[in-house]
């Protein structure tokens, strides 16, 4: 496999086999996220990712996942994405389920046919990083992207039937925006309607522009115990009107959560509530990551 630069995936794709159908990020402005700082945004040819497909088979018995990367490869046209789930699809033909990072720009430039054509040529999953329901803190990390937009776009694919997994990151709004971070991403959760939900914390890396932010005084980081608060305001305010899985079990994260809203809310608050109090709630510091 010709991989390049770092790799990334979701937890959930752990086992999957993974393709590189385009090379960093089209928006890589965020002010927090380092993925794809040491790559050229481009798109790979088909005969390129046709080539590793290929290559992947050889090597591979079986494969019943594949994941598309890099940061937003649903950014491609849809005819391309549609070539490339098709061509998947004959070569692996046991695959159950192919999934792909994307953006809320990348899905409203698409239609609600293109939507479902995607769907039926076999994608399975999308995974797009929401990171806050609040406007403000939106625009101060420079997501490029509104509450609005995420709602809109999140909503539409599940209509056409692909699920989404959304990612919220606990702290981006720092002390100044903790609550109104919180309270929009909740009032977000329950709006969109999406499949499933992750919950991260934010962690500083070395030389992004938030880190600068800190040293120049214009961002202060939240507490575990804030974060902790933090999550106790989300599930609050995510009245969702469809079945949602919620985890909170990414590296970054202190306090581990798993259910399913709304059923598992009270569970949920009280599991939150307590870990307040309860160390051993929680996931020691050293054992967190990126």
């Amino acid at each position: 496999m010709r991989y390049e630069g770092s790799v990334y995936r979701p937890p959930s794709e752990a086992y999957s086999l993974i393709i590189q159908a385009t090379i960093g990020c089209s928006h890589n402005s965020c002010t927090f996220c380092p993925m794809y700082w040491d790559k050229k945004f481009r798109a790979r040819s088909f005969e390129e990712v046709f080539a590793d497909l290929r290559e992947a088979r050889r090597d591979n018995p079986r494969v019943e996942r594949i994941f598309f990367a890099d940061g937003d490869a649903l950014c491609l046209p849809a005819e391309r994405l549609i070539q490339l789930l098709e061509a998947a699809r004959t070569i692996f033909p046991e695959c159950t389920r192919i999934g792909i990072y994307g953006r809320a720009d990348n899905i409203l430039r698409k239609s609600e046919d293109e939507l479902i054509r995607l769907r039926q040529a076999g994608l399975g999953i999308i995974y797009l990083g929401a990171e806050s329901g609040s406007a403000e803190v939106l625009k101060r990390v420079n997501k490029g992207e509104t509450p609005e937009d995420m709602i809109t776009a999140v909503s539409r694919t599940e209509s056409a039937g692909i699920p989404v997994s959304v990612t919220f990151i606990s702290g981006l709004g720092g002390r100044e925006f903790m609550e109104e971070h919180a309270v929009e991403t909740g009032k977000m959760i329950g709006a969109m309607g999406a499949s499933y939900v992750g919950l991260m914390t934010l962690m500083i890396a070395p030389g992004c522009s938030l880190s600068a932010d800190i040293q120049a005084g214009r961002f202060e980081p939240i507490s575990t115990q804030e974060v902790i608060r933090e999550f106790e305001l989300i599930l609050t305010n995510a009245d969702c009107k469809k079945d949602c899985v919620i985890r909170s079990n990414h590296a970054s994260n202190r306090l581990v959560l798993r259910g399913t809203l709304p059923r598992d809310r009270d569970r949920l608050l009280d599991q939150v509530r307590r870990a307040k109090t309860d160390e051993k709630m929680l996931r020691p510091d050293k054992y967190r990551g990126f």
